[in-house]
């Protein structure tokens, strides 16, 4: 893991640094981080990212690229078409599967950073936890859906200004890669609207109901999925997600909860961001009952991190150096507990070796 670790040391102080040489911005809330620094923390994670050969399920779209015939009249424009056209094209280029993987690198991790480059406050803090809270590891396994993943948060822009016929497109794009990411059409209606209102709390109760019935929420869920490409999930075992990864993605909305005014008046959208949050909350709540609806968090994972940069001016200046480090310490600790103690990552390529 020592690769993941110098990358880590590397990333985070070059983010760093790119703030603290930014400018802020007089007609808006954020701060722009020096952009060449931005580019060499982008440059880091894709490199890292885009050079490995194991992690997840990287080895099996290594071999699914290296066996595939991929033909242009093989597309039927159903179902996830638009990551069979991705390997198609890269055909023309390269069979070697470390095309597919970098590739695939270069496009989730440039599209994340640009975003945190845009809309986070803290963007070093961003970066951060974009790695010790495990998504950065978690795009290298889910290789599909953090690409959907990234396609989607790199429509926030039109999410936060309201331009839904511009978002629906994107979505419509984005599940070409990975179908889940349909969920996002309705989503689009329910997040842009007051945070905490009543429809806030129906939500946290029916995450509540479903976790205490979730015999009977499951058994209706695997019936609609049957017959369709996801029905192997109803036979998907291996438990739930753990009460530390509930808890973590709790903390920030209980923050975000006490210091709602003082946040509606620091960003005027970031009610859409809380209530994107809530949802992944909402999922990993559930997840705890079967661990693949965890994956729904690939998508809602990227608005927790950069709801957590507006955390910090919340609190009294006084106490936000506190309030930083103390971000800080955590998230390392979390990191080396779930990364190190109970995941066991260990990183491996021909490309880069320690």
């Amino acid at each position: 893991m020592e690769i993941l670790w110098l990358n880590f040391g590397f990333v985070y102080l070059f983010s760093l640094f790119s703030r603290l040489f930014s400018n802020p911005i007089k007609s808006e809330p954020y701060v722009r981080p020096h952009r060449l620094l931005v580019f060499l923390v982008m440059a880091c994670l894709i490199c890292v990212a885009g050079l490995r050969q194991n992690i997840g399920d990287t080895y099996f779209y290594m071999h699914a690229y290296k066996v595939g015939d991929f033909q242009l009249n093989h597309i039927d424009f159903k179902d996830e078409f638009g990551f069979y056209f991705l390997q198609w094209l890269l055909h023309h280029f390269s069979n070697n599967p470390q095309m597919l993987i970098f590739t695939t690198a270069c496009i989730t991790n440039m599209l994340i950073v640009l975003v945190l480059y845009h809309y986070s406050r803290f963007f070093e803090l961003s970066i951060y936890i974009l790695i010790t809270s495990g998504a950065f590891t978690v795009s290298m396994n889910g290789i599909r859906q953090a690409l959907a993943a990234a396609i989607l948060f790199a429509a926030t822009a039109f999410l936060l200004h309201g331009y839904w016929k511009r978002y629906i497109v994107v979505v419509l794009l984005a599940a070409t890669i990975h179908q889940s990411a349909l969920i996002f059409i309705p989503i689009y209606f329910i997040v842009r609207r007051k945070a905490w209102t009543k429809v806030t709390f129906l939500l946290l109760l029916c995450a509540v109901v479903i976790a205490f019935s979730f015999n009977t929420f499951s058994t209706l869920l695997f019936d609609a999925l049957s017959d369709t490409k996801y029905e192997h999930y109803s036979q998907f075992s291996e438990g739930g997600a753990s009460l530390v990864r509930v808890a973590v993605s709790a903390v920030p909305l209980i923050i975000a909860y006490f210091g709602r005014e003082r946040l509606r008046a620091l960003w005027d959208k970031s009610d859409i961001i809380v209530n994107l949050s809530l949802l992944g909350f909402i999922f990993m709540v559930i997840a705890t009952k079967n661990w693949i609806f965890a994956r729904f968090d690939i998508y809602f994972d990227l608005y927790s991190i950069l709801l957590i940069s507006w955390l910090i001016p919340l609190f009294v200046k006084q106490n936000r150096y506190f309030i930083y480090y103390g971000l800080i310490v955590c998230y390392f600790i979390y990191y080396y507990y779930e990364q190190v103690q109970t995941l066991m990552i260990d990183y491996h390529s021909q490309y880069l070796k320690w």
